[in-house]
């Protein structure tokens, strides 16, 4: 009775607003960081804010001058270098900004080989498993790439401005443009913006009065000539 006590205690969210620093790499060559402060940790995962975001799934690396006793590896060293997978996103957003409060699971002291090449990937804990190991691979799973048609797109053309952030924050692509297609879960729109595969884009529609961010999931070309992006929202559902 005792042990189980104990590790209930252990995963107990603790309110310790330490510094953190969250290194976001959505593309081979595009990558952000941001320093924030955590509002709960345990040594299997934390929670904080971001004023850029991510998605659930998405690899994210973190530097945190973590207590001792709530490491898992390296106890010896000033700042806890680790690797977490996004479980929870919400967003906050207003006129003047756009706050995202983040949960994240720890997986351990390196990422899945996959990252590597394909670091846009999602992915999953393995049986909630959290432990030490030179490679992670053993304890996520990618989440399966699956066509989302399961949710009916309706081919209507919705007004959109699509936004393109740098590293800063800054906008440094703009376009109005409109969906081909659009589901609660995603659209696809017509552009003339090279955003690659992984990269989050801000969209908002005059019409619906509603600001949303998206992944990029593919790129196509249609019979038309005309390039597409297709996006999954990843902060909440369009109201349809």
């Amino acid at each position: 009775m005792a042990q189980e006590r104990n590790w209930k205690r252990i995963r107990e969210r603790l309110a310790l607003q330490l510094p953190v620093r969250v290194r976001v790499r959505e593309t081979l060559d595009f990558e952000w960081s941001q320093m924030t402060r955590l509002l709960n940790v345990t040594p299997f995962g934390a929670g904080f804010t971001l004023k850029r975001p991510t998605e659930r799934g998405r690899l994210v690396h973190m530097t945190i001058p973590m207590p001792r006793q709530l490491r898992v590896f390296d106890h010896v060293e000033d700042q806890y270098r680790i690797w977490a997978i996004v479980r929870h996103l919400k967003s906050k957003i207003t006129e003047k900004e756009a706050v995202f409060e983040i949960g994240v699971a720890f997986i351990g002291k390196r990422a899945p080989a996959s990252y590597e090449t394909e670091p846009w990937k999602r992915y999953d804990v393995a049986g909630n498993v959290f432990q030490e190991q030179t490679a992670v691979d053993g304890t996520v799973e990618l989440v399966p790439t699956v066509d989302e048609r399961s949710q009916t797109r309706h081919n209507i053309a919705v007004d959109m401005r699509v936004e393109v952030l740098d590293v800063n924050s800054a906008v440094v692509a703009t376009e109005h443009t409109v969906t081909e297609n659009i589901s609660s879960h995603g659209a696809t729109l017509f552009t003339t913006l090279d955003v690659p595969v992984g990269r989050f884009i801000k969209v908002t529609s005059e019409q619906y009065r509603l600001t949303v961010y998206a992944s990029v999931r593919s790129r196509t070309t249609g019979a038309d000539g005309i390039s597409r992006i297709h996006v999954e929202f990843v902060d909440r559902q369009w109201p349809l």
